[in-house]
């Protein structure tokens, strides 16, 4: 029997790891956290990065997604500072460190966020952030006709939680 559970906790140690490089596959080495601690999650975010027009060109005011987990249930809501909110009141607000091209053409850059967490929940903790795997979001191109106009431009991301 202790064989048994020895050995069940050594398949489940190595699916574990399995599932945290899965994760880093294909992400630039920039891209990665530092101390890269445990793995809070991957979840998929749709929703519309906001741009303004400021005199007269385009600004990026903020983003607005929602993230869901690997059941489609909801996991947080994405919007300014950048935040992400989960619904346990959990939060994070992230500052860029670091940032790489997408590969897609027309889709937002990836990132590598530092953050501050607040609250007790499953985002308590968070000091990580990678946005990954985006597709759609980037501002429209050329002059803008009117001065505080928004565009919402539709987006998804893959977004990357480590403590």
């Amino acid at each position: 029997m202790l064989t048994r559970s020895l050995f069940t906790l050594a398949a489940l140690s190595a699916l574990s790891l399995f599932a945290i490089s899965a994760v880093a596959q294909d992400i630039p080495a920039k891209l990665m956290p530092p101390q890269e601690g445990p793995l809070v999650g991957k979840y998929a975010a749709k929703g519309v990065q906001i741009y303004v027009c400021t005199a007269s060109e385009w600004g990026f005011k903020a983003p607005e997604a929602e993230l869901i987990d690997a059941r489609g249930r909801p996991f947080a809501k994405h919007y300014a500072g950048p935040t992400w909110e989960a619904p346990d009141g959990s939060k994070i607000v992230g500052k860029i460190l670091a940032s790489e091209p997408a590969p897609k053409t027309g889709a937002v850059p990836w990132l590598l966020l530092s953050a501050e967490s607040s609250g007790s929940g499953v985002l308590a903790g968070a000091r990580f952030v990678q946005r990954v795997n985006t597709s759609g979001g980037v501002g429209p191109a050329g002059a803008c006709p009117t001065a505080g106009i928004e565009r919402r431009v539709e987006y998804t991301a893959d977004y990357i939680f480590y403590k």
